[in-house]
């Protein structure tokens, strides 16, 4: 079955880049560009992974986050946070929701490959 991944990024050329290397490796992709249409687009779909953005429109990484963690059906979906935000703070507070991993930009397509493979792993 193939592994379903939903990015929420507002920056139109990271979205782009995201969906091109994970579609080229046979994952399944979606794609909104503010917290809001995530939060909605999680809960009426069904992924097996969020990888979001912290910068966003209408709603910020970090309340989609604060969201889907009070939401029983979706406390465990799998977070990968890709951010340009590198400061400790930042990253301690994405810790602190459960993220699985925090992906500063600019990234390495491999390793952005390799670590939604694993996390996606079944």
């Amino acid at each position: 079955m193939t592994a379903r991944v939903l990015i929420a990024e507002d920056e139109e050329n990271i979205a782009e880049s995201l969906s091109f290397i994970l579609r080229r490796d046979g994952f399944e992709v979606d794609g909104v560009s503010d917290g809001a249409s995530a939060l909605n687009r999680v809960r009426g779909g069904r992924f097996d992974l969020l990888m979001l953005d912290v910068m966003l429109p209408a709603m910020n990484g970090f309340e989609v986050l604060k969201n889907l963690r009070a939401d029983a059906a979706l406390r465990d979906l799998p977070v990968v946070v890709v951010s340009a935000k590198a400061q400790a703070q930042d990253r301690e507070l994405a810790a602190s929701f459960g993220v699985q991993a925090y992906v500063t930009k600019p990234f390495s397509n491999r390793e952005v490959v390799d670590l939604v493979r694993r996390l996606t792993a079944r």
